[in-house]
């Protein structure tokens, strides 16, 4: 059995000394050319497998991730990043790893800057980054490059900034499939609405963007005669003006009775249209939030696209962990499952499933 094979059998087999072995099988300076062509021969035909968990805790190291996420409200879908995430540091503790939370504001670029300017003061470890825009995140990850930081992105994949890894949605597809589900529910109308929320006029991530690209793309190419209409209700504007938006767009559009909210406060609309006691509307939203699946049971909503938020937080603490604690090779992009959930089986949803 390999976990039998001892280093002293190792350095006889190979006629050098143990010292020579445990260095070249951690991979440490000062073997000659000869001495590790022996060992690694003998290593080879022994199957020599290293107990790769037992040298990452004789090693007593202590390591310290942050994460870098959207300021937010409780119970939002960052919530559960943050679950998930704190869940997989609780299970490594045997190997000194603490996580530290850091918040910026999606409505300040400045915010965003200061965030990750304080984060760096504090030599992380690791990151797990929510990124803000390209030009603005790529500042952040060419320093976490320069230091040989491994970083990892959540939300929006941006492969020119190089991560580590990527966990998310495939946000393009995400949003085809939400145009798919959303026209069988429509049978004869003739215009949907895109619910929007956003920061001087644009979309405040770069996963929201392509989504709308996803679901426009798909209504192109099989529904082209539907008309699109716009909803916006601005991040840096008072929830209760939100009413009026959306009173001014249903009088002037009565044909309007299906709408699709691109981020996860789709209950934003739910909870208007209960109000209202509108129930010839309705909308499709995303994410497992409480609000949202308030919504989905009361009937205001007519349909969630879950992202596993719990998992991503969870798999990107064992994503740094693998590469830095235990030297492993990781997978960089990583996408999660898009799923449709109704008020029939949101019951059955496990959103801390491993």
């Amino acid at each position: 059995m390999t976990e039998k094979i001892r280093i002293k059998d190792i350095a006889k087999r190979a006629g050098v000394s143990v010292g020579t072995v445990d260095r070249v099988i951690h991979k440490r300076p000062n073997v000659s050319v000869g001495a590790l062509k022996k060992v690694k021969k003998v290593l080879k035909e022994m199957n020599y497998q290293p107990n790769v968990y037992a040298s990452a805790l004789a090693y007593n190291k202590s390591y310290t991730f942050y994460i870098l996420l959207p300021k937010h409200a409780s119970e939002a879908y960052w919530d559960e990043i943050e679950e998930g995430a704190i869940k997989a540091v609780e299970m490594r503790r045997d190997f000194n790893i603490s996580l530290e939370i850091m918040y910026y504001s999606r409505l300040n670029s400045e915010s965003f800057v200061e965030t990750f300017q304080s984060c760096l003061l504090k030599n992380p470890d690791g990151v797990i980054l929510v990124p803000y825009t390209l030009d603005l995140t790529q500042q952040f990850t060419d320093v976490l490059h320069e230091r040989n930081i491994p970083f990892v992105l959540l939300d929006s994949y941006m492969p020119d900034l190089k991560p580590l890894s990527f966990f998310g949605q495939d946000s393009f597809q995400s949003g085809s499939f939400a145009a798919h589900m959303l026209m069988l529910f429509t049978q004869s109308e003739k215009s949907i609405a895109i619910i929007k929320q956003t920061i001087g006029g644009r979309m405040p991530s770069r996963q929201q963007e392509y989504r709308e690209k996803g679901l426009r793309a798909y209504m192109a190419n099989n529904y082209p005669e539907i008309n699109i209409y716009e909803v916006n209700l601005p991040l840096d504007e008072e929830r209760k003006q939100y009413e009026y938006i959306l009173d001014d767009f249903f009088i002037e559009h009565p044909d309007v009775h299906h709408c699709i909210s691109l981020n996860s406060k789709a209950y934003l609309v739910g909870e208007y249209l209960l109000k209202k006691s509108k129930k010839d509307i309705q909308i499709v939203g995303y994410d497992v939030v409480l609000k949202n699946v308030e919504c989905l049971k009361k009937g205001s909503i007519s349909f969630l696209i879950a992202q596993h938020a719990y998992q991503q937080g969870f798999a990107s603490i064992e994503t740094l962990f693998r590469h830095i604690v235990l030297k492993r090779k990781v997978q960089i992009v990583n996408y999660m499952p898009i799923e449709f959930l109704t008020k029939e089986n949101i019951d059955f949803y496990h959103r801390t499933q491993i």
